[in-house]
């Protein structure tokens, strides 16, 4: 059954002035390391604007990476509003087997607490070495790393904290993450098709892989912004509310950037205003309660700071305390923008006539033996059709093909859902920008007829190491 739409109102009747909305749009278009992919606002309950850059679409999901942590915490919450977990028990009790393997004093002593407040004890991310010490089993191979401070003392970014806490949750609801929130969040929420990467054992990442749209990502704010409430039914313990979202740990010279400075409450940071869940790229769940606002962003930029930003500068100013007198041509002019928001495609002209030939049904190779950011690619095989070209891209013996369009992007679903562009910057050069439309990743590629070799590197580099045919939201949902 499709969700029930949010309600929507013009910005003007919510305070919102629109004008302020135009120049947050401007500043992104003139931001060369800014790649937006969507945009919605609320204010006072209503969707006072939202867009999505063509070739994404309201519909689609989005890779989430650590918004998925606030979506794993909500799970927390409610387990702890059940009497599943609580705060403050051990971690190891939570898992008896491992009890004999568990030694260290301060992994004995780590609460349930801490590992939602990323303050375990560690000093820095322990994923690599949790995963080396036991491939299986990533809260084991946690648990065996002993912190090098008392838990509860410092703060740092740590995946294995957040896995540990939805392993709890999973453990103790005999559900998976998605199964738990579906009847108690996702349903009432509104929030339809999720999808989470799983590790080798079948659990729920928790800490990243959720898949879900830009509106999931508003109305999970939305929920936390009211306090827990949701259509006059409660969803969310108010006092799980107050402490996700508040400082539960200092990080103030931890983590760059001045709104990573601001502390840390249960997967939830504190900001320069308000509070957020984010994720890497510029995925962005912003609760501002002093304006009554919630934004939600995905995107694809390395410059996460950047993004925010622009966020304060001209969207925080543009929540006023009334109904803006006379707003309704920036309203219009807003509305209309936002309906024509679309990313450019790669420059490129089609296949030039001298060459036809010779690029018809032409093979690369690697340039130099290597590939960039994809070692597992290894071959590009270019096919010419009647209404355009097919790309073989062989990754690890794997083809996937993707078709170029004569003009701007061709969208697929199948095999992963991509959209495709480019053309020829010169007989012997031909550039393509794939761009993987459940994730924030593009990849370049450049083939030179002349050498007979590519290119290809990620603009910003997929962090759960997919192969390409793998970069899409699984398909089997609850």
């Amino acid at each position: 059954m499709p969700a029930r739409p949010l309600p929507s109102s013009t910005p003007a009747a919510q305070g919102v002035d629109a004008c302020g909305v135009l120049a947050f749009l401007d500043a992104l278009d003139s931001a060369p390391d800014i790649e937006p992919h969507s945009l919605m606002i609320l204010r006072h309950g209503h969707l006072v604007a939202s867009g999505w850059w063509a070739p994404y679409t309201p519909e689609r999901p989005h890779l989430l990476y650590s918004i998925s942590k606030s979506f794993t915490a909500t799970a927390a919450g409610i387990a702890a509003a059940e009497g599943l977990i609580r705060l403050d028990d051990p971690v190891i009790s939570y898992f008896p087997e491992l009890d004999a393997d568990i030694t260290d004093p301060r992994s004995r002593a780590m609460l349930v607490r801490h590992v939602a407040s990323m303050a375990s004890g560690h000093e820095s991310d322990t994923l690599f070495d949790a995963r080396d010490l036991d491939r299986e089993d990533l809260v084991r191979g946690f648990l065996l790393i002993p912190p090098t401070r008392d838990p509860g003392t410092v703060f740092a970014y740590n995946q294995p904290a957040t896995f540990t806490l939805s392993a709890i949750v999973q453990r103790a609801s005999g559900q998976s993450l998605t199964e738990f929130l579906r009847p108690r969040l996702l349903d009432p929420l509104g929030i339809g098709d999720v999808s989470w990467l799983c590790d080798r054992s079948g659990r729920e990442l928790g800490f990243s892989g959720l898949h879900a749209t830009t509106d999931a990502v508003a109305r999970l704010g939305q929920l936390y912004l009211r306090g827990g409430v949701w259509e006059g039914e409660r969803l969310l313990p108010e006092w799980w509310v107050t402490e996700a979202t508040r400082p539960q740990i200092p990080n103030a010279g931890v983590m760059p950037g001045g709104d990573w400075q601001q502390g840390y409450g249960f997967k939830f940071w504190m900001s320069r205003h308000g509070y957020r869940g984010d994720g890497a790229f510029g995925q962005f769940c912003i609760v501002l309660p002093e304006q009554d606002a919630v934004i939600a962003t995905t995107a694809d930029t390395w410059d996460m700071q950047a993004l925010l930003n622009l966020v304060w500068e001209h969207l925080l100013p543009a929540f006023g305390p009334a109904p803006v007198t006379g707003g309704e041509a920036a309203d219009e002019a807003l509305a209309e923008r936002l309906a024509g928001l679309a990313l450019p495609p790669a420059a490129g002209k089609p296949a030039p006539p001298e060459q036809a030939e010779a690029w018809t049904a032409a093979a690369f190779t690697p340039d130099g033996g290597v590939c960039g950011h994809v070692p597992g690619l290894t071959a590009i095989d270019l096919e010419q059709h009647t209404d355009g070209w097919t790309l073989t891209l062989t990754e690890d013996g794997h083809p996937l093909r993707v078709r170029l369009g004569e003009t701007g992007w061709t969208v697929a679903e199948e095999p992963v859902p991509t959209a495709v562009s480019g053309g020829w910057t010169d007989p012997d050069t031909l550039v393509v920008d794939l761009a993987f439309l459940e994730t924030p990743h593009h990849l370049d590629v450049r083939c030179s007829l002349k050498d007979r070799t590519f290119k290809a590197s990620w603009r910003t580099d997929p962090l759960h190491g997919l192969p390409l045919r793998a970069m899409r939201a699984a398909r089997a949902s609850v």
